[in-house]
């Protein structure tokens, strides 16, 4: 008697419909507005409801424009200044609560609530944290000025919200204080993806735990290390709660960040939508390029040297095998 064949089904085809939602979602609320931004960024398109738009004669003119413009050149460079004050303590402080969560010769009790308290000012709305520090740094009556009287730091209230340093200063260490947990939070999960054997061998060798973190740990981190500084740079460049609503980018443009820039472009005075979208498509580009250089410069060398190698093996094979035909 013949075997029945046993028909094999198929469950691809109900992965392709499930996925169809989010294809649509992605094409008219993702796609769809940046090939739009993309475009209208080389038109003359300005004006509140104005629906129609044509090429400019110099398809480049709105992007010359924005970069010869000073706020926008000091817009770049407070975005830089604010993001490299509050992402180095960031990263320094994520690696020391790391190291100290993670080290087993310690054994902290209770780090479920230490490192919920540490990501807290994560999941705080940026218009919470913005009325917040507005109060504590209120003038001529807050807390901070309270606590300076007391402590004898200063006869009279400091309006510290006036001075351009100050201001960058507590936008700087808003955004610190908000996602130093998170960037703790990736660097935990990258330490415990690490092969336990080699923290084992470490311990059996007679390391200290600080030669266990900076010739284990440390290099073992590489990828992590180079996805937290992408997400950063890009979450970094793109500011814009924090400025907007506790200083609105005063005083004197001193918090005005690139994206506060854009937004002051697109939705204030002659809504000029062609000249935020070049500026947005340049800051697209800058991020770009840095998360190309950051990729470089992180990347793993011994893995690169091996890709050359084979490179050169598999030439002169085919030399050779080119040379046998012959």
């Amino acid at each position: 008697m013949g075997r029945k064949k046993i028909k094999s089904v198929s469950y691809a085809k109900y992965g392709y419909i499930f996925s169809i939602p989010f294809v649509l979602a992605f094409l008219v609320f993702t796609a769809y507005p940046i090939f739009y931004t993309a475009i209208i960024g080389f038109t003359d398109l300005k004006g509140l409801g104005k629906t129609d738009f044509m090429i400019m004669d110099n398809p480049f003119q709105n992007f010359q424009q924005i970069l010869k413009t000073p706020s926008f050149q000091k817009s770049l460079i407070n975005t830089v200044i604010i993001w490299t004050c509050n992402f180095i303590p960031q990263l320094l402080l994520a690696l020391l609560l790391t190291a100290w969560f993670t080290n087993q010769r310690q054994k902290i009790k209770g780090q479920g609530a230490f490192k919920v308290l540490f990501y807290m000012p994560n999941i705080i709305t940026a218009a919470t944290i913005a009325i917040l520090f507005n109060v504590l740094f209120g003038y001529p009556m807050g807390p901070i000025n309270d606590l300076f009287k007391l402590l004898g730091l200063a006869d009279k209230p400091i309006n510290f919200l006036i001075n351009k340093w100050t201001a960058r200063g507590i936008v700087s260490f808003i955004q610190f204080w908000m996602w130093y947990g998170q960037t703790m939070i990736v660097l935990i999960a990258g330490v415990l993806g690490i092969n336990p054997t080699l923290f084992e061998a470490a311990e059996i060798d007679g390391a200290t735990s600080r030669q266990v973190f900076f010739y284990i740990t440390l290099p073992s981190l590489r990828t992590i290390m180079l996805f937290t500084l992408v997400t950063s740079l890009i979450g970094g460049m793109q500011m814009f709660d924090i400025p907007k609503l506790f200083l609105n980018g005063g005083p004197d443009n001193s918090t005005l960040t690139v994206s506060v820039f854009i937004f002051n472009q697109a939705f204030s005075g002659s809504y000029m939508y062609n000249r935020a979208s070049a500026a947005s498509m340049i800051m697209f580009l800058i991020i770009a390029v840095l998360s190309a250089i950051l990729f470089y410069i992180l990347r793993d060398k011994d893995a690169a040297k091996m890709k050359k190698e084979l490179k050169k093996i598999k030439k002169a094979q085919k030399a050779a095998a080119r040379g046998a035909g012959a």
